[in-house]
């Protein structure tokens, strides 16, 4: 098996690798760089809803939340401050993504994500001594950074470690280790929010630390990617690498491969001028619209304030902090439903699927809810009308799960050339974290005018986005990570971007400029 090339249907070359102990280990402690990620969304939404917290640090929110007990549901924790300390991170992660990308490409992946480790124990630290609003916020920007260096260099150190045909299940690790991140941080809100005294919340902040030090210590431990090696010219060592990754000795085309797409890469000075391009068009309209797509679905939106959503609906506090962990663990499940079929199934069939389910999900949601508290958000949950909600939550969720969860990771991150991959993975994570601070920004506030609209308003992006999916996402499964530019040529409406050009004789930058 490791000897022969096996030609893929897209017309590339793809070199069949399997499994090595090696790739194993280096992908499992890669991705719990998305442990740190996980970890974080579900504390922070979990923390906010603790009154010993809110009576701590945003008494006005406390007193408003408490005085609100018989009035309008939807506007119960409207407060700009609060929001603030949520999305204060994902302006960290926002700004701190550009920086990550010269580190990725100047140091290596590695670097990269041992300084988001580093980060990420100093800000969970400061956030779990924290004494007032300002520690906080600092300590949550200091964790932004520390995301905004792991979610740039993980997913990138991911597909290039992956072999072709295990590409999308083991990019997807970082997926399943952010869920695995959401349901601890579930788990450990739950488990102390009832401590005596009230410095429960202070056990969540500070256990981020956890997750910090497994990545610090891992990227320590790991080596960095063949083609990141190449790149930065230890040549020799990107072939030892290799041999050791793929387990077999056999790997000399690989690795011409990949040097003569580094060679190539090397040709360009500014990929960020370049990534504008004409030809790179499809690459970028990807790597801008799926993150943008995958905020709009209303999944952080859920999972963030799910608690304080099941509080607001209703639900008592440790009530609404179960049905966090219930969602986090239907999250949990059908990440790995994804991970076995992404590769099996393709990234299609996953991404229309599951849009659809969404829909479905949220148009219910939003209907029960409308049922229930009609306008003015005033009004009861019956018991019967709550078990509904929490399933079709889940049904939501578990959609989201196995589709724009994890491919809107997976493929921005696969399809771009080598010599802007960086930058394009940049692109993406801003764009993902713009948009989630966005959303996280003014959600509460959306709630509170939009009321069960809202839930309308997600569903309503959710037919724009598997629309888009239909008609312009190519399939990428097992398509060799340097081989990408084909499967644009062959798209029925990039292909017109994109000039066609064979393997290894893709000397014809020059031509499209010309147009």
């Amino acid at each position: 098996m490791a000897g022969g090339v096996v030609i893929s249907s897209s017309g590339g070359k793809v070199y069949p690798g399997h499994m090595t102990a090696f790739v194993f280990f280096s992908c499992l402690v890669a991705s719990s760089g998305g442990l740190i990620f996980g970890y974080d969304i579900g504390i922070s939404g979990g923390v906010t809803s603790m009154d010993s917290f809110l009576s701590e640090f945003f008494p006005s929110v406390y007193a408003q939340a408490k005085a609100n007990k018989e009035k309008n549901q939807y506007c119960k924790f409207d407060s700009q401050l609060l929001t603030l300390f949520t999305s204060s991170l994902y302006l960290a992660a926002l700004a701190t993504s550009f920086l990550a990308a010269s580190v990725t490409r100047i140091f290596g992946r590695k670097w990269s994500m041992f300084c988001g480790g580093i980060t990420f124990l100093a800000g969970s630290a400061l956030n779990g001594a924290a004494t007032n609003v300002m520690m906080l916020i600092l300590g949550r920007i200091l964790l932004g950074i520390g995301v905004g260096f792991a979610n740039q260099s993980v997913p990138l150190y991911l597909s290039e470690m992956a072999p072709a045909n295990l590409r999308g299940m083991l990019n997807i690790g970082f997926q399943l280790m952010t869920t695995i991140g959401i349901l601890s941080a579930n788990l450990i809100n739950y488990a102390t929010v009832s401590i005596e005294g009230g410095w429960g919340w202070r056990i969540g902040l500070g256990l981020a630390g956890v997750p910090a030090l497994i990545i610090t210590l891992g990227a320590l431990a790991l080596p960095d990617t063949p083609n990141s090696l190449i790149a930065r010219g230890y040549t020799a060592e990107a072939k030892k690498v290799l041999v050791k990754v793929r387990g077999t000795s056999d790997v000399h085309d690989e690795y011409d491969d990949m040097v003569a797409a580094s060679e190539e890469a090397k040709a360009i000075e500014h990929p960020w001028r370049n990534i504008l391009e004409r030809k790179y068009r499809p690459q970028l309209t990807i790597a801008v619209l799926i993150p943008f797509f995958q905020q709009l679905t209303g999944i952080n939106v859920i999972m963030f304030y799910a608690p304080v959503l099941f509080l607001t609906i209703g639900f008592g506090g440790d009530a609404s902090l179960m049905s966090a962990v219930i969602t986090g663990l239907v999250n949990m499940f059908a990440t790995i439903i994804s991970i076995v079929s992404v590769d099996r199934l393709g990234r299609r069939a996953l991404f229309l699927q599951g849009g659809t389910q969404m829909f479905v999900s949220q148009i219910v949601v939003g209907t029960l809810i409308a049922l229930q508290f009609g306008t003015t958000g005033e009004g009861e949950m019956s018991r019967t009308y709550a078990m509904l909600l929490v399933l079709f939550i889940c049904l939501y969720v578990a959609g989201f799960a196995w589709s724009w969860g994890p491919l809107g990771w997976l493929v921005p991150s696969e399809v771009f050339a080598l010599e802007i991959r960086s930058a394009g993975q940049s692109i993406a994570v801003c764009v993902n974290m713009t948009l989630t601070f966005i959303i996280g920004q003014a959600f509460l506030t959306m709630l509170c005018h939009l009321k069960f609209g809202l839930f309308y308003f997600f569903a309503a992006w959710m037919v724009i986005m598997t629309t888009f999916i239909a008609l312009f996402l190519p399939e990428t499964k097992g398509v060799p990570i340097d081989e990408m530019n084909l499967v644009w040529s062959r798209h029925w409406f990039w292909s017109k971007y994109v000039v066609q050009a064979g393997g290894s004789n893709r000397r014809t930058h020059d031509v499209s400029s010309h147009h």
